[in-house]
């Protein structure tokens, strides 16, 4: 999971990028870039491993100025932690100028794509980033075989199977993107004083998330639609080149669960109120079992905050705030290896001084993957005196990898496909344990069959088996 970031036709894109990576920094904490069409004509950029702040700084901004510019922040899946996988990626076409491209989400038949490009095309690789292999697949029918870039990408694109939200930049033109189930989000917005009724393309914003547009002067208009590709060019309306082919949407569920901030529109639903509702329904499931004048409601915070607001409404049981969050500490879900993870919850939760002495305790969290860093709080909040704990999850077991963009690890890893619900509060030291069930969101989501649930059922819509063998590049030129 990564965020992207797109501003075209106004004077210093490269800082309004900039504070939109920093408002959708929680996507992605490992690496991050920009890249930038500059006064004369060269696309440019900067990436370095670290965050927003520390990385685009005001000599960076001021170097890398120009009038489009596009941006990611990152954390790493299949490829690995250094920075030739950092985004945008640059490259470097045969007539002169350079392409770049950022992407959101994971390519499933990547291994054979690039396997083609190599071996057929005479490809080299500097990365085994899915950025990098979109846009040498592009620049493949743009310049080796002479297509224009309109009718290149749409080529390309349908040769990538997977899921996708993606920005580039070629001369004076972007291009926005996604794949056509809708399975990783983008939207687009207008800086305040450049919403005209043709919509121009000048003051033209895109983000993973529209949770920065407000930082920028900017108004969300509406999602990039599933499978569209938008066409930018100075002076001119934003031109749709392309548009999806019929396929099912499936959005990603997770993206309402847990990588979201609580102040976005996702897939057209208000982040903050669905997780109300989620433990709204959670408490449901506990009704006249947890009762009793020395019971609190406390969030994992702070992705499960609005879920445990929505438990304790529902319940009638206090709230409150018995973990403190130190927020210079990054996701703990996303860090790339166990040891990091467990370091980070170690650094990221304290109790609170003489809070939980003879409460019991309902811990509520967004989801439960391995489980070792839950079970660290549980152990933490018992330590500090709680009577007992019981562990309430805004989501279904994760019994299945995601191939989509998220970081869930091979079946063996996760600890719903190993043990049973008792099985699992029995490992965390939990005195009960409780999950969402699918039907749940039925109820809570207005299109609930327009999401993928695959993390919680297996039911991919895209299955990596689908692309064992060789792949049958078009030519049809």
């Amino acid at each position: 999971m990564c965020g992207i970031a797109g501003v075209y036709g106004v004077q210093n894109a490269e800082r309004l990028v900039a504070e939109i990576l920093f408002a959708t920094q929680h996507r992605g904490q490992e690496s991050c870039g920009i890249a930038t069409r500059n006064a004369r004509g060269n696309v440019i950029g900067h990436k370095a491993m670290g965050l927003v702040k520390n990385v685009l700084t005001e000599d960076i901004l001021s170097y890398y100025s120009g009038e489009i510019s596009i941006g990611h922040v990152r954390y790493p899946t299949s490829a690995s932690s250094n920075i030739d996988n950092a985004q945008p990626f640059a490259i470097d076409l045969a007539e002169g100028p350079h392409m770049a491209v950022c992407t959101n989400g994971s390519i499933v038949n990547y291994a054979q794509l690039r396997s083609y490009l190599e071996k057929e095309a005479g490809f080299t690789f500097l990365s085994d980033n899915d950025s990098e292999l979109m846009g040498r697949l592009i620049a493949y029918y743009h310049v080796v075989n002479h297509i224009p870039i309109e009718e290149a990408l749409p080529k390309a694109l349908g040769q990538i199977h997977g899921a996708y939200a993606a920005l580039l930049i070629l001369r004076d033109k972007m291009f926005a993107f996604r794949d056509p189930y809708g399975i990783r989000p983008m939207v687009m917005g207008h800086l305040v004083g450049n919403v005209r009724e043709e919509q121009l393309s000048d003051g033209t914003v895109f983000a993973s998330e529209g949770c920065g547009f407000g930082i920028i002067g900017a108004r969300e208009i509406r999602k990039v639609a599933p499978g569209e590709i938008l066409c930018l060019q100075k002076g001119e309306p934003v031109r749709t080149i392309a548009k999806a082919p019929k396929t099912p949407l499936r959005h990603c569920v997770f993206e309402l669960i847990y990588f979201s901030r609580p102040d976005s529109m996702t897939f057209d639903e208000r982040v903050w109120d669905v997780r109300r509702e989620i433990g709204a329904a959670l408490a449901k499931k506990d009704r006249d079992e947890l009762v009793g004048d020395d019971l609190v409601v406390i969030p994992v915070p702070d992705s499960s905050n609005f879920v445990a607001q929505g438990y304790a409404e529902a319940s009638g049981l206090p709230f409150g705030m018995g973990l403190l969050r130190n927020h210079y500490v990054g996701r703990t879900f996303i860090n790339p290896t166990q040891r990091s993870r467990d370091e980070g919850v170690r650094q990221k939760f304290n109790p609170l001084p003489d809070y939980f002495p003879g409460k019991r305790v309902i811990l509520v969290d967004d989801s439960i993957v391995r489980g070792t860093s839950l079970r660290k709080l549980v152990r933490m909040i018992k330590g500090a005196g709680a009577k007992e704990v019981h562990v309430r999850v805004g989501s279904p077991p994760v019994v299945s990898p995601c191939y989509y963009g998220i970081d869930t690890p091979v079946p063996e890893e996760l600890i719903a496909n190993n043990l049973s619900v008792p099985g699992i509060a029995k490992y965390m030291d939990a005195d009960s344990l409780k999950y969402m069930d699918i039907e749940d969101f039925h109820e809570i989501l207005s299109n609930h069959q327009d999401y993928c649930f695959a993390c919680f059922n297996g039911d991919y819509v895209i299955k990596p088996a689908d692309f064992e063998s060789n792949p049958t590049i078009s030519t049809d030129f």
